[in-house]
């Protein structure tokens, strides 16, 4: 299926800059919405001249004001690094709540995903973690502006697509990462690229024995445009099943980068997840989804593009 006119909200972070590049290259016509309160300066340099995009400058916690008719509306937009979402507790709140109700009125007669998280199954209880699984998340916790905005925003989604019959489509996303991330943005992938390729310590939060499953933002790019392909409802997780170790990711970034960084541990974070690993089996049905590009390819990838930013930079 080809989209002749896609939205996507967030389209200047990480990952929504990345879909918008793939959904020109399908030929679709593409509105990246963004008020670019995280994005990375530069972001969309790649997409910004061509003819079939338009960025428009927008906070979705207002009205929506897409010109001409949509086929599918990706619904990107919110704070996703933990220090983003800390320090704007408030606004991830509201563009989970009213964001999503704004995107969802965009959508109306057309294809509407959101990208959900795995962050909605809290420290998980239950490994891997399945669709079914209702998750264990703290209410009142640090973490819990983003965890309960996402919830908030699937439990909307549910509800619209019951009571008005609307096309949606839910993807819990797994850590993703690659190229195009910021440097500064405080999740682990970039923290400890940038700290290796500088030859500072590698800052490990707890034992470094908790879990994470690192996805290369193309695969999940393809799965978000895998589920809105289809008319699958979801929740779907969008994720790698190869769980590796904090302290691994770090070991395996020092060794990529060829640094002398060592790694020093300190004090985990409020409400950090012991283990994070999706299962895919619905996603492999429903979608004919699965990851295809191993950790070890994607963090040379990743490093390799910080490093020659910074080397241009230097």
């Amino acid at each position: 299926m080809v989209f002749s006119h896609a939205v996507v909200t967030g389209g200047a972070g990480f990952v929504g800059a990345r879909l918008c590049a793939k959904l020109l290259e399908a030929g679709a016509r593409v509105t990246a919405v963004d008020n670019l309160s995280t994005a990375r300066p530069g972001a969309l340099d790649a997409v910004a001249g061509h003819p079939r995009f338009r960025l428009l400058e927008h906070d979705v916690t207002k009205p929506i004001p897409v010109p001409g008719a949509v086929d599918v509306v990706f619904h990107l937009a919110s704070p996703a690094s933990p220090r983003d979402y800390l320090r704007l507790p408030l606004e991830t709140l509201r563009v989970g709540s009213i964001g999503t109700e704004n995107a969802l009125a965009a959508a109306r007669g057309a294809r509407f995903v959101l990208a959900s998280t795995s962050e909605v199954y809290g420290d998980p209880l239950e490994h891997p973690q399945r669709e079914t699984y209702w998750g264990n998340v703290n209410p009142i916790g640090p973490r819990s502006v983003y965890d309960e905005a996402k919830r908030y925003a699937e439990a909307l989604t549910s509800a619209t697509r019951r009571g008005e019959g609307a096309n949606t489509g839910i993807a819990r996303i797994f850590n993703t990462y690659g190229p195009g991330m910021r440097a500064d943005d405080g999740r682990m992938v970039p923290a400890f690229i940038t700290k290796a390729l500088a030859g500072e310590p590698l800052t490990v939060e707890g034992s470094g024995r908790q879990t994470r499953s690192l996805c290369f933002v193309d695969d999940t790019v393809d799965g978000l445009l895998a589920l809105a392909r289809s008319d699958h409802p979801g929740p779907v997780n969008l994720g790698n099943p190869d769980e590796l170790s904090v302290r691994e990711i770090a070991e395996r970034v020092i060794a990529i980068t060829g640094s002398a960084s060592r790694i020093e541990h300190v004090d985990p974070a409020v409400d950090d997840p012991r283990r994070r690993c999706p299962d895919i089996s619905l996603a492999r049905r429903e979608l004919g989804w699965a990851p295809r590009i191993p950790a070890g390819e994607g963090l040379r990838r990743t490093a390799e593009w910080f490093a020659a930013r910074r080397a241009a930079a230097a």
